[in-house]
């Protein structure tokens, strides 16, 4: 059985743009993913981009478009893997998480459900179906980490542990507090508690995709037209990374692991 479809095991990235154009040549040219539309089923039409690498689907892209989406800015989502998505979406209500959106069937793809925890965080919840989802992986141009920022990560580690059985190593060493969420034995995430540094940003989830080269990757940014926020960044015994903002406003993480964390 792959990662991408162990229960607990971040399985799926999506880009909820408000360019869809604008994000597909942004992401061609800094990792060099192609781009493959898929029509859209029901009334509501337009595309869902698949992005690749190769043969392979590395995550997804649609442009926000209609009511439903005004006010709301570009952002890159993580999906968890569950084995029903309905059940775990009741357990999250139970444990004051929030349903933002019902569980619903995407035909061709799987079920789907996303959940705002109690800190006012977003996840979203995948059973996989016809779409197996795709693990992270340390390999350059793939997801391989998901990083919650809240301001109350004690209410984080209960719910996310409860709801997705995630253990959790929790660490003070300078320069911050960290906690890494694993599913059994495999790291798969971790949290951090938000600073002054983040301004008046709500508490999110940020993905991480693994690059061969932080500074180099990182000089591409502003030239593709996104946005630094935080410039490459040493981390001992772990690697570097790097944030910035898509041309579109959405955020994302690019890390450059040392050898001893790549899983």
């Amino acid at each position: 059985m792959s990662q991408g479809t162990v229960p607990g095991t971040f399985c799926w990235f999506v880009c909820g743009s408000t360019d869809a154009a604008k994000a597909k040549k942004f992401y061609a040219g800094l990792f060099g993913w192609t781009a493959m539309d898929v029509p859209m089923p029901g009334e509501s039409g337009g595309n869902y981009t698949l992005l690749k690498m190769g043969n392979d689907d590395v995550a997804g892209l649609y442009e926000m478009s209609g009511p439903m989406f005004e006010g709301v800015p570009a952002h890159w989502m993580s999906y968890v893997c569950v084995e029903n998505v309905d059940d775990t979406a009741k357990r999250a209500q139970s444990l004051r998480g929030k349903v933002v959106a019902e569980p619903m069937d995407v035909p061709g793809v799987g079920r789907v459900a996303f959940l705002e925890d109690p800190t006012g965080a977003k996840i979203a919840l995948f059973k996989p179906g016809e779409h197996p989802g795709v693990p992270q992986s340390p390999v350059p141009g793939r997801f391989c980490w998901s990083e919650l920022a809240t301001r109350d990560t004690k209410a984080a580690r209960v719910f996310y542990t409860e709801l997705f059985n995630w253990r959790f190593k929790d660490s003070k060493e300078p320069p911050m507090e960290y906690t890494e969420f694993s599913v059994g034995e495999m790291p798969i995430g971790g949290m951090m508690p938000m600073t002054p540094q983040h301004g008046d940003a709500p508490p999110h989830w940020l993905p991480y995709v693994a690059v061969a080269d932080c500074d180099v990757t990182a000089a591409k940014v502003s030239k593709l037209g996104g946005r630094m926020l935080v410039p490459p960044t040493a981390i001992p015994k772990v690697g570097k990374f790097s944030v910035f903002m898509d041309p579109t406003g959405a955020a994302l993480a690019i890390v450059k692991l040392e050898e001893q964390h790549k899983k």
